[in-house]
């Protein structure tokens, strides 16, 4: 697929000449359907509930067939690379962007549109031939939501098509972990050291860590990887194949090959280690979960700016802690303006002096 140049619309101011602080990758741009369901429709949905499991075009018209007969659907931009790269945009007003790839389809307009609106710099993304990359996330009665993305023909960037340029002056690359698309992410790390930029990877879903450990092990072995992410299950997952095992031992295991590691605990908050520090934060309280989607890619904002702002590892989590339970108070995996607003008041009351710059928003 022959890739050009992103056009960036009239109405979008040209970027700053300096590189964006924060710079994402994901292959493919990805539009969600975000849609609340019951769990009947959830146990005729093949493969695990929670979890994210890839599905064919035709797997994705019949589940959106099936929603479409029973809940109002949401259609957003997403990715968990997207969702965390415009929320330090859009809430701390840090100059982001993003690398991958889109098409000139429906799905693709309202990624570019809805990333530029956001002051995410998409100057990295490439217009191919074909289609944009779409995910379905089915919400249950608790917030929990169960992800079926459709990857397989959709455009996405190239592991040579990535170049110096694309992340040179950067502070950071956030990128997730996928067997899919690992030859793209491996090219991407790479490139990344040359140009000493510190890496930030996602583990991605429990299903992918199940059946994919062992290039993950090989990936962090390479010591390559400098902050790593992972909630509960995928760190069962990383470390016992499923069985139960304690955070702690999760996260000293991370930390093992990553300067920063941290797991995310959902309602019990997360906990971090860096160097001979161990922190153990709980949850925001208060904030009722309409939608669980984007939860660690907003914590994962919060506390991406918190390394940036030069926060204490604590106050780090604490600011992730807040962006998370910020975008759950909604559907889908953008945070409203008015969360937002809810999101640096928790932040002001947690962390006394805490730098919170203009949002975009």
């Amino acid at each position: 697929m022959g890739a050009e140049a992103l056009p960036i619309p009239s109405e979008i101011p040209a970027p700053p000449p300096h590189s964006p602080v924060i710079l994402g990758l994901q292959p493919p741009a990805l539009v969600d359907h975000v849609a609340p369901v019951d769990w009947s429709l959830l146990d005729q949905i093949p493969g695990d509930q929670g979890g994210s499991s890839p599905v064919t075009f035709q797997q994705l018209e019949e589940i959106l067939s099936e929603v479409n007969n029973t809940s109002p659907l949401t259609t957003i931009a997403g990715g968990s690379v997207a969702n965390t790269i415009r929320g330090l945009s859009a809430g701390f007003g840090l100059f982001c962007g993003l690398i991958g790839a889109y098409a000139d389809d429906e799905q693709g307009r309202l990624f570019v549109g809805n990333m530029s609106r956001n002051g995410v710099n998409v100057s990295g993304l490439r217009l191919k031939e074909g289609h944009t990359a779409q995910c379905v996330c089915l919400v249950d009665q608790l917030g929990n939501r169960t992800m079926r993305p459709c990857l397989s023909s959709a455009v996405q960037v190239q592991a040579d098509e990535i170049t110096r340029e694309d992340v040179k002056g950067s502070k950071w690359l956030v990128l997730r972990y996928g067997m899919f698309d690992l030859e793209v992410v491996q090219a991407a790390i790479r490139i990344a050291k040359q140009e000493h930029v510190l890496v930030s990877m996602d583990l991605a879903s429990f299903e992918m860590v199940r059946d994919f450990g062992l290039p993950l092990l090989q990936l962090l072995e390479s010591r390559d990887i400098d902050l790593c992410f992972a909630n509960e299950d995928e760190a069962r997952e990383l470390m016992s194949g499923g069985k139960k095992t304690d955070a702690r031992t999760a996260v000293e295991f991370l930390a093992q090959h990553c300067k920063w590691a941290v797991v995310t605990l959902g309602p019990n908050g997360c906990i971090a280690k860096h160097g001979k520090e161990t922190v153990r934060v709980p949850a925001i309280r208060g904030a009722k979960a309409i939608d669980a989607t984007g939860a660690g890619d907003l914590f994962a904002s919060g506390f991406l700016y918190g390394l940036v702002a030069g926060l204490t590892l604590k106050e780090c989590c604490e600011v992730g802690a807040c962006c998370g339970a910020s975008v759950i108070r909604s559907i889908g995996g953008e945070v409203t303006p008015e969360n937002w607003k809810w999101a640096h008041k928790q932040m002001q009351i947690k962390i006394k002096g805490v730098p919170i710059p203009t949002s975009h928003n």
